[in-house]
């Protein structure tokens, strides 16, 4: 068993023992945190995901984004794993897909629309000290995150606090206080995020 295979594993099952209310609470404290986050204060458009089950939420989130006026980009999951990407118009309009995901019944951007996002929110089980992050092994967004560094000359300095000329949308990642851990396990295709928003508090990594 891989390394990144049996931290994915503990922290699957240390999540499983979360209760629903903790799951709530979480919520709620997430959204207020990431809502002050410079970055998403200045975006005109967010990528990001509906959480299922015990991840930590992001429900709560997307409402206050939307209500601000932000356009939000959800992920809907391709045949062969890629993400293609389409507006979020409320929980009334997500639909039921494949693995337990909620997906946005709107019309499908296309897989580079992740590109004109400011702030890309990517789903996870853990970070690291250096940012790197463990996701759950599926490999959709290691296309995502290839796509962005791509992403770099269209963003330019303007990109907002955490994404600096070159680099492309800033990266964050909600997680459970726990989550943020000594080491996760790396690759060579691996990149690291500029943030991590977790209860009890924010931590930045790298020049960002």
């Amino acid at each position: 068993m891989s390394g990144k295979t049996a931290l994915r594993r503990e922290l699957l099952a240390a999540r499983r023992l979360l209760s629903e209310d903790d799951v709530q609470n979480a919520s709620a404290v997430l959204a207020r945190r990431a809502l002050d986050l410079p970055e998403l204060a200045a975006a005109g458009t967010v990528a990001a995901y509906v959480s299922v089950g015990r991840e930590p939420g992001t429900r709560a989130l997307l409402d206050a984004l939307r209500e601000r006026g932000v356009r939000v980009l959800l992920p809907v999951l391709l045949p062969d794993n890629d993400l293609d990407w389409a507006a979020y118009d409320g929980a009334r309009r997500l639909v039921r897909a494949g693995r337990g995901l909620l997906e946005p019944d709107g019309a499908r951007l296309g897989v580079d629309a992740v590109r004109q996002a400011r702030v890309v929110l990517l789903p996870g089980l853990a970070v690291d000290g250096r940012g790197m992050r463990l996701g759950r092994g599926g490999g959709s967004y290691d296309r995502v995150l290839a796509r962005l560094e791509g992403a770099g000359a269209e963003v330019g300095a303007g990109a907002g606090v955490g994404a600096g000329a070159g680099v492309g949308p800033a990266r964050a990642v909600l997680l459970y206080d726990h989550e943020v851990v000594e080491r996760v396990p790396e690759e060579p295709h691996d990149r690291p995020v500029h943030v991590v928003v977790t209860p009890g508090g924010i931590r930045r990594f790298g020049s960002g």
